[in-house]
Protein backbone atom coordinates (compact mmCIF):
# COMPACT_ATOMS: atom_id res chain seq x y z
CA UNK A 1 0.00 0.00 0.00
CA UNK A 2 1.16 3.55 -0.95
CA UNK A 3 1.29 6.73 0.61
CA UNK A 4 1.50 9.55 -1.90
CA UNK A 5 2.16 12.54 0.83
CA UNK A 6 4.59 10.27 2.70
CA UNK A 7 8.17 10.76 1.57
CA UNK A 8 9.77 7.95 3.55
CA UNK A 9 8.46 4.36 3.48
CA UNK A 10 6.56 2.54 6.67
CA UNK A 11 8.51 0.39 8.66
CA UNK A 12 9.25 -3.21 7.46
CA UNK A 13 8.13 -5.87 10.18
CA UNK A 14 10.98 -7.78 11.94
CA UNK A 15 11.37 -11.52 10.96
CA UNK A 16 9.02 -13.98 11.96
CA UNK A 17 7.54 -11.47 14.32
CA UNK A 18 5.21 -9.06 14.76
CA UNK A 19 5.95 -5.28 14.78
CA UNK A 20 6.13 -4.22 18.77
CA UNK A 21 5.03 -1.07 19.58
CA UNK A 22 7.14 0.96 21.68
CA UNK A 23 6.19 0.79 25.87
CA UNK A 24 6.33 4.25 27.38
CA UNK A 25 9.19 4.60 29.50
CA UNK A 26 9.38 4.97 33.19
CA UNK A 27 7.23 6.86 35.04
CA UNK A 28 4.48 7.15 32.41
CA UNK A 29 5.33 9.29 29.34
CA UNK A 30 4.71 7.84 26.30
CA UNK A 31 7.14 7.75 23.80
CA UNK A 32 8.12 10.63 22.11
CA UNK A 33 8.76 11.07 17.96
CA UNK A 34 12.88 11.76 17.30
CA UNK A 35 12.23 15.35 16.28
CA UNK A 36 15.01 16.58 13.36
CA UNK A 37 18.23 17.55 14.04
CA UNK A 38 19.38 20.98 12.90
CA UNK A 39 22.11 21.38 10.43
CA UNK A 40 21.46 17.98 9.08
CA UNK A 41 19.08 16.80 6.65
CA UNK A 42 16.76 14.08 8.84
CA UNK A 43 17.78 10.51 7.64
CA UNK A 44 15.12 7.85 6.84
CA UNK A 45 13.60 5.25 9.55
CA UNK A 46 15.77 1.85 8.86
CA UNK A 47 13.98 -1.17 9.37
CA UNK A 48 14.36 -2.47 12.66
CA UNK A 49 14.66 -6.23 14.44
CA UNK A 50 12.27 -5.99 17.25
CA UNK A 51 12.99 -8.95 20.12
CA UNK A 52 10.21 -10.49 21.37
CA UNK A 53 9.78 -9.25 25.16
CA UNK A 54 12.50 -6.11 25.02
CA UNK A 55 10.55 -2.87 24.71
CA UNK A 56 12.13 -0.69 22.20
CA UNK A 57 13.66 2.67 23.78
CA UNK A 58 12.59 5.78 23.17
CA UNK A 59 14.31 7.87 20.85
CA UNK A 60 16.63 10.27 22.39
CA UNK A 61 15.42 13.96 22.32
CA UNK A 62 17.53 16.67 20.42
CA UNK A 63 19.63 19.27 22.27
CA UNK A 64 20.56 17.31 25.10
CA UNK A 65 23.98 15.26 25.36
CA UNK A 66 23.27 11.55 26.51
CA UNK A 67 23.98 10.35 30.21
CA UNK A 68 27.87 9.61 30.70
CA UNK A 69 29.64 11.75 28.17
CA UNK A 70 32.42 13.38 28.66
CA UNK A 71 32.19 16.87 30.52
CA UNK A 72 34.40 19.43 29.30
CA UNK A 73 37.71 19.68 32.24
CA UNK A 74 38.97 23.21 33.29
CA UNK A 75 42.70 23.00 33.37
CA UNK A 76 42.92 25.19 36.96
CA UNK A 77 46.47 24.60 38.57
CA UNK A 78 46.08 23.54 42.42
CA UNK A 79 47.74 24.49 44.96
CA UNK A 80 49.62 21.72 47.30
CA UNK A 81 47.80 21.45 50.52
CA UNK A 82 49.65 23.89 52.81
CA UNK A 83 51.72 25.71 50.38
CA UNK A 84 51.50 29.53 51.35
CA UNK A 85 50.24 31.37 48.88
CA UNK A 86 51.94 34.30 47.32
CA UNK A 87 51.66 37.56 48.32
CA UNK A 88 51.32 41.38 46.69
CA UNK A 89 54.80 43.33 46.20
CA UNK A 90 57.03 40.57 46.55
CA UNK A 91 56.03 40.02 50.09
CA UNK A 92 55.14 37.38 52.55
CA UNK A 93 51.81 37.03 53.29
CA UNK A 94 53.40 36.23 57.00
CA UNK A 95 55.67 38.76 57.51
CA UNK A 96 59.04 38.09 58.54
CA UNK A 97 60.38 34.36 58.35
CA UNK A 98 60.20 33.06 61.50
CA UNK A 99 63.72 31.09 62.49
CA UNK A 100 64.62 29.41 65.67
CA UNK A 101 66.55 31.91 68.32
CA UNK A 102 70.36 31.73 68.70
CA UNK A 103 71.35 30.01 72.15
CA UNK A 104 73.10 31.69 74.66
CA UNK A 105 75.98 29.55 74.48
CA UNK A 106 76.06 30.00 70.43
CA UNK A 107 76.23 33.22 70.87
CA UNK A 108 79.25 33.27 73.48
CA UNK A 109 80.76 31.04 71.33
CA UNK A 110 80.41 33.73 68.30
CA UNK A 111 81.89 36.40 70.74
CA UNK A 112 84.73 34.33 72.02
CA UNK A 113 86.38 33.34 68.40
CA UNK A 114 85.82 37.06 67.14
CA UNK A 115 87.50 37.84 70.41
CA UNK A 116 90.67 35.71 69.43
CA UNK A 117 90.70 36.96 65.58
CA UNK A 118 90.90 40.24 66.10
CA UNK A 119 91.27 41.40 69.68
CA UNK A 120 93.84 38.99 70.88
CA UNK A 121 96.46 40.30 68.67
CA UNK A 122 95.62 44.20 69.57
CA UNK A 123 96.02 42.46 73.20
CA UNK A 124 99.63 41.01 72.73
CA UNK A 125 101.09 44.49 70.83
CA UNK A 126 100.10 46.30 74.21
CA UNK A 127 101.63 43.30 76.08
CA UNK A 128 104.96 43.79 73.69
CA UNK A 129 105.07 47.10 74.30
CA UNK A 130 104.98 47.62 78.11
CA UNK A 131 107.96 44.60 78.30
CA UNK A 132 110.18 45.24 74.76
CA UNK A 133 109.30 48.65 73.83
CA UNK A 134 109.69 50.08 77.37
CA UNK A 135 113.23 51.16 79.17
CA UNK A 136 114.22 49.49 82.28
CA UNK A 137 113.98 51.97 85.45
CA UNK A 138 116.29 52.31 87.57
CA UNK A 139 115.99 52.34 91.12
CA UNK A 140 118.79 52.99 93.89
CA UNK A 141 118.71 52.99 97.75
CA UNK A 142 120.37 55.07 99.95
CA UNK A 143 120.71 55.34 104.01
CA UNK A 144 119.25 58.77 105.21
CA UNK A 145 121.38 61.48 105.03
CA UNK A 146 124.08 58.29 104.76
CA UNK A 147 124.16 58.17 108.28
CA UNK A 148 122.40 55.32 110.45
CA UNK A 149 119.50 56.60 112.49
CA UNK A 150 116.93 55.02 114.97
CA UNK A 151 114.53 54.70 112.57
CA UNK A 152 116.74 52.53 109.79
CA UNK A 153 114.55 54.18 107.64
CA UNK A 154 115.53 53.96 103.53
CA UNK A 155 114.22 56.07 100.46
CA UNK A 156 114.36 55.04 96.95
CA UNK A 157 115.08 56.97 94.16
CA UNK A 158 113.56 55.28 91.07
CA UNK A 159 113.48 56.96 87.54
CA UNK A 160 110.44 55.31 85.67
CA UNK A 161 111.08 53.65 81.99
CA UNK A 162 109.20 55.18 79.65
CA UNK A 163 108.24 53.63 75.93
CA UNK A 164 110.66 53.80 73.26
CA UNK A 165 110.48 53.60 69.82
CA UNK A 166 109.52 50.00 69.53
CA UNK A 167 106.76 50.72 72.44
CA UNK A 168 105.25 53.37 70.45
CA UNK A 169 104.91 51.71 67.37
CA UNK A 170 103.33 48.60 69.74
CA UNK A 171 101.09 50.78 71.19
CA UNK A 172 100.07 52.78 67.48
CA UNK A 173 99.80 49.27 65.52
CA UNK A 174 97.54 48.21 68.86
CA UNK A 175 95.24 50.87 68.71
CA UNK A 176 94.87 50.77 65.34
CA UNK A 177 94.19 47.09 65.15
CA UNK A 178 91.42 47.30 67.78
CA UNK A 179 89.12 50.06 65.98
CA UNK A 180 89.56 48.48 62.78
CA UNK A 181 88.19 44.95 64.48
CA UNK A 182 85.27 46.89 65.68
CA UNK A 183 84.67 48.69 62.48
CA UNK A 184 85.09 45.76 60.80
CA UNK A 185 82.66 43.11 62.58
CA UNK A 186 80.23 46.09 63.04
CA UNK A 187 80.27 46.41 59.36
CA UNK A 188 79.69 42.95 59.07
CA UNK A 189 77.11 42.30 61.59
CA UNK A 190 75.05 45.38 59.57
CA UNK A 191 75.38 44.75 55.98
CA UNK A 192 75.65 40.47 56.13
CA UNK A 193 74.30 39.74 60.16
CA UNK A 194 77.00 37.80 60.75
CA UNK A 195 80.90 38.29 61.73
CA UNK A 196 83.56 35.79 60.85
CA UNK A 197 82.65 33.79 64.80
CA UNK A 198 78.89 34.19 64.18
CA UNK A 199 79.22 32.65 60.68
CA UNK A 200 80.94 30.07 61.89
CA UNK A 201 79.02 29.68 65.08
CA UNK A 202 76.23 29.52 62.79
CA UNK A 203 73.70 32.70 63.85
CA UNK A 204 72.83 36.06 62.50
CA UNK A 205 71.77 39.33 63.80
CA UNK A 206 68.52 40.40 62.00
CA UNK A 207 65.41 43.02 62.66
CA UNK A 208 63.09 41.43 64.77
CA UNK A 209 60.59 43.27 62.47
CA UNK A 210 61.55 42.25 59.08
CA UNK A 211 64.19 39.64 59.68
CA UNK A 212 66.92 41.11 57.50
CA UNK A 213 70.29 42.73 58.37
CA UNK A 214 69.98 46.28 60.52
CA UNK A 215 72.33 48.05 58.92
CA UNK A 216 75.97 49.83 59.89
CA UNK A 217 74.43 52.27 62.02
CA UNK A 218 72.17 50.34 63.64
CA UNK A 219 74.34 47.90 64.68
CA UNK A 220 77.05 50.73 65.76
CA UNK A 221 74.14 51.84 68.23
CA UNK A 222 73.71 48.62 69.66
CA UNK A 223 77.24 47.79 70.00
CA UNK A 224 77.32 50.75 71.99
CA UNK A 225 74.58 50.15 74.15
CA UNK A 226 76.09 46.82 75.22
CA UNK A 227 77.52 49.09 77.64
CA UNK A 228 74.14 48.81 79.48
CA UNK A 229 74.25 45.01 79.44
CA UNK A 230 77.32 45.64 81.20
CA UNK A 231 75.46 47.37 84.60
CA UNK A 232 74.18 45.63 87.26
CA UNK A 233 76.72 42.93 87.79
CA UNK A 234 76.45 41.99 83.87
CA UNK A 235 72.84 41.50 83.93
CA UNK A 236 71.84 42.27 80.06
CA UNK A 237 74.26 40.31 79.27
CA UNK A 238 72.81 36.65 81.01
CA UNK A 239 69.47 37.77 79.89
CA UNK A 240 69.12 35.21 76.66
CA UNK A 241 69.53 32.41 79.67
CA UNK A 242 65.37 32.97 80.36
CA UNK A 243 63.86 35.59 77.56
CA UNK A 244 61.73 34.15 75.46
CA UNK A 245 63.21 35.79 72.27
CA UNK A 246 67.16 35.14 73.39
CA UNK A 247 67.75 39.40 74.04
CA UNK A 248 69.87 41.03 75.53
CA UNK A 249 69.29 44.83 76.84
CA UNK A 250 70.53 46.05 73.86
CA UNK A 251 68.67 44.06 71.87
CA UNK A 252 65.37 45.16 73.25
CA UNK A 253 66.26 48.56 73.26
CA UNK A 254 66.88 48.82 69.35
CA UNK A 255 64.32 45.95 68.08
CA UNK A 256 66.85 43.06 67.14
CA UNK A 257 67.21 39.52 67.70
CA UNK A 258 69.71 36.79 67.12
CA UNK A 259 68.78 33.64 64.95
CA UNK A 260 70.08 30.49 63.78
CA UNK A 261 70.39 29.71 60.15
Amino acid sequence: MTYPNNPYPPQQPGYGYPPQQPQPGYGGYPPQDAQPGYGYPQQPAQPGYAQPGYPQQPPAQPGFPPQGAAQPVYDYAQQPYGAAQPGYGGYSPYGAPQLPYASWGARVGAYLLDMLMFFVPAIILQVLAGTAGSDTPDCSSYYNNNTYSSTHSYSAGCTSGGLNALGIICVLLAFALFVGAVLFLVYREGTTGQTPGKKIAGIRLVRESTGQPVGFGLALGRKMLHAVDSFACYIGWLMPLWDSKRQTLADKIVNTIVVKV
